[in-house]
């Protein structure tokens, strides 16, 4: 990825905050460009200076990380920004409602410095990213709470071989493994995978995998 990255930090205590943003001003592709100690502060920043990268804190006064991923991301798909959701509960209800709004990665905060500087460029860089903890507790909703499928309207315009793509996404297989799978190249799968979510209106893979659920296309423990 040529230039830098510039990065919202958003945290209702200072000193998290502070840490996060020394940590990764110090890699000399990203760029801090602002704080934020709530949801409302981050709305007005990121309209404000338009980040490459939201780092969202959850559980915050006035207004939580959720509803201000979900404010961001009500737009078109273009001008929503990456929001990578940072907490510190692994066993958090709030991991679902997280994705659904828009977010594209979901980390602890007991993450290591250079994994939480590289899980900016993964989420910059277009690509989703989930901790394997976290992977399973949005499988483990889908099986615990099933719901009556909702057709989604962009799935009539795929091909065959990108239902089948996106079936494997859903299955949390990486575009090497499906490559594997189908017997074609990663180049292959990256092509199908864009074509996808350019069908589907999707921002990334994340909401690629809701879709593949909410729609019954994929289901919950079904190979």
């Amino acid at each position: 990825m040529m230039g830098s990255t510039s990065v919202l930090v958003v945290d209702d205590q200072v000193l998290v905050r502070a840490g996060f943003a020394m940590i990764l001003s110090a890699e000399p592709d990203i760029d801090v460009i602002g704080e934020a100690g709530n949801g409302i502060e981050a709305i007005r920043l990121a309209r404000e200076l338009r980040p490459d990268v939201i780092l969202m804190d959850i559980r915050m006064p006035e207004m939580d990380g959720i509803t201000a991923t979900r404010e961001l991301c009500d737009a078109p798909r273009d001008a929503c920004p990456r929001v990578l959701i940072l907490t510190t509960f692994d066993l958090d209800d709030y991991v679902y409602d997280a994705l659904r709004a828009g977010a594209s990665g979901f980390l602890l905060k007991d993450t290591p410095p250079d994994d939480l500087a590289a899980a900016i460029r993964v989420v910059a860089a277009g690509d989703s990213l989930l901790s394997p903890s976290i992977t399973r507790k949005l499988l483990e909703e889908f099986t615990k709470t099933p719901a009556t499928p909702t057709p989604h309207a962009g799935l009539s315009d795929l091909t065959e071989r990108e239902v089948e793509v996106l079936g494997q996404l859903a299955r949390g297989l990486s575009n090497a493994e499906i490559a594997g799978e189908l017997f074609v190249s990663e180049t292959t799968v990256k092509t199908h995978v864009s074509h996808i979510l350019n069908k589907l209106e999707l921002r990334d893979r994340v909401q690629a995998v809701i879709v593949a659920y909410e729609s019954g296309l994929v289901i919950p423990g079904d190979g």
